[in-house]
């Protein structure tokens, strides 16, 4: 099973593969863009596309930045370890009818 899911992977990368490889052999014309001010861009086709998908990409992980840095705050603190309790307050034992070791008897 484990070797038939190994295969199916490398048969669906050699398929994606192939089918981009085709898609750049088919757009080997050049084509132009024309930016601001008169400036252009000559080039093939399929350079113009890759560049857009890989400037898009980049804005895109540069847009998710602040949030991975939030969520990496986030994380450290709770793998910090806690701080340890306070010590608990010592136990007294008072003897019926005195008055309370501190402060003012009640009702006073």
């Amino acid at each position: 099973m484990k070797k038939l899911m190994w295969l199916l992977k490398w048969v669906l990368k050699a398929a994606i593969f192939f089918t981009l490889f085709a898609f750049a052999l088919n757009n080997q014309q050049d084509a132009t863009v024309h930016f601001f001010f008169g400036t252009q861009w000559r080039a093939p086709m399929v350079l113009m596309i890759l560049s857009a998908f890989a400037a898009g990409l980049a804005l895109g992980i540069l847009g998710m930045v602040p949030r991975w840095w939030k969520h990496r705050v986030v994380a450290r603190k709770a793998l910090q370890p806690a701080p340890p309790a306070p010590a608990p307050a010592p136990v007294t034992t008072d003897v019926p009818g005195t008055a309370p070791l501190s402060g003012p008897p009640h009702g006073l």
